[in-house]
């Protein structure tokens, strides 16, 4: 989808790209637009906008934002040192879902991946995201691995 404009996330998008995460979550959510402007999350952008190997993107629709995404681009020892362009944080507002969107950002992502060096991409999904699961599938993601996690 060519209409569609991806730019640089700046601290005055926290708001929006914590309501999407808040809106999208599985469950209780511990995210909290109320609080987008907070330290917590201004350390953690931060954090991101200072390392060289994280891009966190706002993708913009005739000039207003309709989604965001975050890539981590990871060295590995296996598969003869190839890179991994990681993708996280995949989100769109929900009135302009379905149209497309997620797929050229994918896409675009994918780009942006090979442009750094990456040979492969990956991304994590909530168990219980069944249509995101099959979206994924359909753009040719193979589900190859089970994912843990443990909070600390």
């Amino acid at each position: 989808m060519s209409d569609l404009t991806y730019r640089a996330a700046t601290l005055a998008d926290l708001t929006f790209m914590v309501q999407l995460i808040f809106e999208d979550s599985v469950g209780a959510s511990p995210d909290d637009p109320a609080h987008a402007k907070g330290p917590d999350y201004q350390r953690a952008f931060a954090a991101i906008a200072a390392d060289p190997n994280q891009d966190l993107f706002i993708v913009e629709h005739d000039g207003r934002p309709v989604g965001t995404f975050q890539l981590t681009y990871i060295p590995g020892i296996a598969r003869n040192g190839m890179w991994c362009g990681l993708v996280e944080a995949v989100h769109i507002i929900p009135a302009e879902r379905n149209k497309g969107f997620g797929k050229a950002m994918l896409r675009w992502a994918e780009t942006r991946c090979r442009e750094r060096g990456c040979g492969m991409m990956q991304l994590t999904s909530n168990k219980q995201r069944l249509d995101a699961h099959r979206f994924y599938r359909a753009l040719g993601y193979q589900q190859s691995r089970e994912g843990f996690k443990l909070l600390l």
